[in-house]
């Protein structure tokens, strides 16, 4: 435990900013859509959803980004997030390769969403937001945005993805526990999921699905705004608190990362630990490999497609440049809930046409028995997101063990699975389908991409 222990920073060494890997890209992105004129879009048009300072953020060149006093003080009661050296899995899996992991299942919902939780309701409610709509997947998200919805006093309803409403009740409790209103999407409530609905009345849901609902309902409301837990710049770049605090600590470790590992749905958890990393290895040419792991159902950057699309179904949002399997793709119904969305973040994204990161893709039985052995080993049950991550870590290591390389890997356990314990009774009595990819339903999705010249 002593040498667990050494890997904590003091509060007061937590970083004060956020990192911006825009400032330090070897090619620009390109710009978001308008989806009426097709034109890169102006503060003007995102202001009916988001606050002008994170508006800013999202279009921000600089390098570091203050992070508020109060939303400090706020990440102070579980930040720093410990770094562990996960001996016990490395002996288990009798590999030559040192593994760590930043853990974020400490926070108060058991993720490393409230990272921008907290600091997105902070900006709203310093614009006199009353009120927020938000979308989640298996409910991680939107019950950290409860949670600091409720400490800032705004409302909140939550859209989540109906396939997850019906696995996880109690992450709908949670929210609920917090003050929140949470719908199982599609819904009623929405001209978008009654369109849905009256097309197929048993329809599951999607990301793609729940942000249109939420959308639609912040535009009708000039006193309510949109939140979104992943995806876009200010959402990323709110996480890397997370990579910032890793730099610090594999210092105190005497180490440094030769592979990097994050699972990936949206892309925000994995952003936040690997971009203050990618940013040292842009601005002094460090040769650090990084991975990002989705699942084979629904495999954005492996076997998306590289174009401008909506981020939602109802296409109501901003046109961007991204890994796609088209908005209208419905994934398979897996305990992944937070990894089933369409597309993947455009600055992911952009970093994979660049060659700056690699993307794998594994199956959820094998994720599970990865989450399996690493409990067994650490003592952590992962939730099966971030079993992606073991899986891929876990894979690292085999590789080293194969080539006798002693390389050190470093990734993101995201969050811990207490609320997803049927996913693992599943696991354990053999119930867990195989998630499939649906090329042909990808590839309809894919033909009603829009057009652009």
């Amino acid at each position: 435990m002593s040498d667990q222990l050494k890997y904590f920073l003091e509060e007061s060494k937590m970083p004060k900013t956020w990192y911006n890997i825009a400032a330090d890209l070897p090619k620009p992105m390109e710009p978001p859509l308008h989806p009426g004129t097709l034109k890169p879009i102006g503060p003007d048009d995102l202001a009916p959803l988001f606050p002008m300072a994170l508006i800013g953020q999202e279009v921000s060149q600089d390098r570091e980004i203050e992070i508020p006093e109060p939303v400090r003080n706020i990440y102070k009661q579980w930040r720093p997030s410990p770094l562990f050296r996960a001996r016990n899995l490395e002996k288990f899996l009798d590999t030559p390769a040192k593994i760590y992991y930043k853990y974020e299942g400490v926070s108060p919902t058991g993720s490393h969403k409230p990272n921008t939780a907290v600091a997105q309701a902070f900006f709203n409610k310093e614009e006199g937001t009353k009120k927020i709509t938000t979308e989640t997947g298996a409910g991680q998200w939107g019950s950290s945005l409860a949670y600091a919805c409720q400490i800032f006093g705004i409302e909140l309803d939550v859209y989540m993805v109906k396939v997850s409403f019906e696995q996880k009740p109690y992450r709908k409790l949670i929210m609920q526990t917090y003050g929140a209103s949470c719908f199982a999407s599609p819904s009623d409530r929405t001209d978008s999921g009654k369109a849905i609905l009256a097309k197929d009345p048993n329809n599951t849901g999607s990301l793609g699905i729940a942000i249109s609902e939420a959308v639609e309902m912040a535009a009708k409301d000039p006193n309510t705004k949109y939140s979104l837990g992943s995806v876009l710049n200010h959402v990323l770049m709110h996480q890397t608190i997370v990579g910032n605090e890793a730099l610090l600590q594999m210092e105190m470790a005497g180490d440094y990362p030769d592979i990097l590992v994050g699972c990936t749905g949206g892309g925000s958890n994995f952003s936040g630990l690997v971009f203050p990393f990618l940013g040292e290895k842009f601005r002094e040419n460090k040769n650090t490999r990084v991975i990002a792991c989705e699942p084979k159902s629904c495999p954005s950057l492996t076997k998306g497609k590289y174009v401008y699309d909506f981020g939602d179904t109802g296409r109501l949002t901003p046109l961007v440049k991204m890994h796609t399997l088209g908005s209208q793709f419905i994934p398979p119904a897996t305990h992944s809930g937070g990894l089933r969305y369409h597309g993947m973040a455009p600055m992911v994204s952009h970093l994979k046409e660049i060659g700056a990161i690699e993307a794998q893709s594994f199956g959820q039985k094998e994720c599970f028995e990865a989450g399996v052995n690493f409990a067994r080993s650490e003592g952590i049950v992962p939730a099966p997101e971030a079993t992606h991550a073991v899986k891929g870590a876990i894979a690292a290591a085999m590789e080293c063990k194969k080539n006798g390389e002693s390389k050190t890997i470093l990734f993101n356990l995201c969050g811990h699975g207490h609320f997803d314990m049927k996913a693992y009774g599943d696991y354990f009595e053999n119930n867990l389908a195989e998630d499939k990819y649906d090329e042909a339903g990808v590839n309809k999705a894919l033909e009603e991409l829009p057009k652009i010249a």
